[in-house]
């Protein structure tokens, strides 16, 4: 029965409910109609499968899950491989198979892009930033990005920043240490990282770590709290409304947009002056410099606000994403301490460092060739981005009819997304031992060993395959070596597990509490 027939029955009901005096039944009668065109296009598509993906329910169930959504869809692709919710106007489609992802990301990549559904939730923070465009502004954005994350330059330049900021946050550490003072770890490193992607991508110290800079902190703040609301839109049906009259989670987001433009616009201002007064070589230009002299060429196309959305997507993949992971890393690195301490072996026998090694001293001997040879902790870390991936959900839209390989069909319009963390659980693709934390996974006689990025879809796949990953492993890789070498790790509250905060990318919930000892 189609949604219109419903209707038709329920008003003729409710006209005669009127008529007959009955009030009550009015209402109940209004309610109930309600509910079924809210309900139909679930009971229909539920009845009317047709190949199409098996239904969990409608799109509500993730609201209701919503803090725990991960683990929700966890829950839900142990018992099929793809699924989908329902929505009044479309299906929301779930993959945690790596042949459909292959096939959604590589092999028929034109039919599966962001999609205007996805591209309206993210435009207020992200705007036309590489992750919320298609089409040529991506294939623009991606081509200048490419060709500057491809340089030595930058390669060689981003490990002295991280090398200098790897010290300065042992040091913030160190002092902690001493003082026996408990440190919120996540908040160090999304501040260190913040350093090092206004530093490596823009030209700019901040000094966020430092805690001096109260803007820097603002916008931090203020970044990280968008970053949240505008994911929540994604489960509140009511965002336009509460937009449009500014209140409730849609005026806290005004709020903290306020904030982030402001820093971002100051900071382009501030770069466009710094070019006119310092002759720039094109080989050492950062990223931000590239696209200004870009956007002359351009300026209609390439204005400020364009600039502002091609920052902030560089911070969002600078930021968070490592720091994000190191944050798992060391709170896993606590829940097994053999494996700190193997990882601190490691580090100490890469970098020939001995017990008389300064801070300072220890950053000069963290060289390319040292890094290089630390596999067991490049495993730790893949085993913590398997687990714990820094981007848990990835939404796309499908643009054509399309059938996906394990032969269930896609409708156009249809969200179509794959979804790393329950991937990271499934023992149809890792093993019975899926779910624990073993990064001699990873190992082959010692030696890592990459897997296909469709099974390990942590830095995406395909034509939109993370460009930094690199640049991100090597900041990973100093900062915890750094840490694993001066200290030892221990948790506040050993019997506190941790959760995520469900956002775009996965923060810890209330942060990693713990405290360090110096290891030497």
């Amino acid at each position: 029965m189609s949604p219109l027939s419903i209707l038709t029955i329920f008003i003729f009901i409710f006209t005669v409910s009127i008529f007959s005096s009955s009030f009550t039944l009015a209402i109940i009668t209004l309610f109930i109609l309600l509910l079924s065109l809210l309900f139909s296009p679930y009971f229909t598509k539920l009845i009317f499968t047709d190949h199409r993906p098996p239904v969990v329910g409608p799109i509500t169930n993730q609201l209701i899950h919503f803090h725990n959504l991960y683990d929700y869809m966890t829950s839900l692709a142990k018992k099929h491989t793809t699924f989908r919710f329902i929505t009044p106007t479309h299906s929301e489609v779930y993959t945690a198979d790596p042949v459909n992802v292959e096939y959604i990301l590589k092999t028929n990549f034109p039919n599966y892009d962001k999609g205007a559904h996805n591209i309206g939730i993210m435009k207020d923070l992200l705007g036309e930033g590489i992750f919320a465009v298609d089409g040529d502004k991506w294939r623009h954005q991606r081509k200048l990005a490419s060709f500057e994350f491809s340089t030595r330059n930058l390669r060689d330049f981003s490990s002295v920043v991280f090398r200098s900021n790897g010290v300065k946050l042992v040091k913030k550490i160190s002092l902690l240490a001493a003082a026996e003072k408990t440190m919120n770890l996540q908040d160090l490193f999304m501040k260190s990282t913040l350093d090092s992607i206004f530093k490596v991508g823009f030209g700019f110290d901040l000094d966020t770590l430092s805690g001096l800079n109260e803007a820097s902190n603002r916008f931090m703040k203020a970044f990280d709290e968008s970053n949240s609301l505008v994911f929540w839109r994604f489960v509140d049906l009511l965002w336009r409304v509460k937009r449009y009259f500014s209140i409730g989670s849609e005026a806290d987001l005004k709020q903290n947009l306020r904030i982030v433009d402001e820093f971002v616009y100051e900071l382009i201002r501030n770069k466009r002056e710094q070019m006119k007064n310092t002759n720039l070589h094109r080989d050492k230009e950062d990223i931000l410099s590239r696209f200004l002299m870009e956007s002359e060429n351009d300026p209609e196309n390439m204005n400020d606000k364009y600039l502002r959305d091609i920052s902030l997507s560089f911070v969002i993949a600078g930021k968070d994403t490592s720091a994000n992971t190191l944050t798992w890393l060391f709170y896993m690195l606590c829940k097994h301490p053999l494996i700190q301490q193997k990882i601190a072996e490691e580090v100490k026998t890469a970098t020939e460092a001995d017990d008389n090694t300064s801070m300072d001293e220890f950053g000069l001997k963290l060289t390319e060739a040292a890094l290089e040879k630390m596999h067991y902790l490049h495993a730790a870390l893949s085993e913590t981005l398997r687990l714990y991936p820094a981007v848990p959900l990835d939404g796309k839209s499908a643009l054509k009819d399309d059938v996906l390989p394990d032969g269930l069909k896609i409708k156009k319009g249809d969200g179509v997304a794959y979804i790393p963390y329950p991937m990271g659980r499934m023992t149809y693709i890792w093993g019975d031992d899926a779910e624990e934390f073993r990064p001699e996974r990873w190992l082959n006689d010692g030696v890592f060993r990459p897997e296909s990025p469709f099974k390990f879809t942590a830095f995406q796949a395909g034509p939109r395959v993370c460009l930094g990953k690199e640049f991100a492993y090597r900041q990973m890789k100093i900062l915890a070596a750094f840490l694993v070498y001066f200290f030892k790790f221990k948790l506040v509250d050993e019997s506190k597990e941790a959760t995520y905060k469900t956002m775009f990318t996965l923060h810890m919930d209330k942060g990693l509490h713990l405290y360090a000892f110096h290891r030497l």
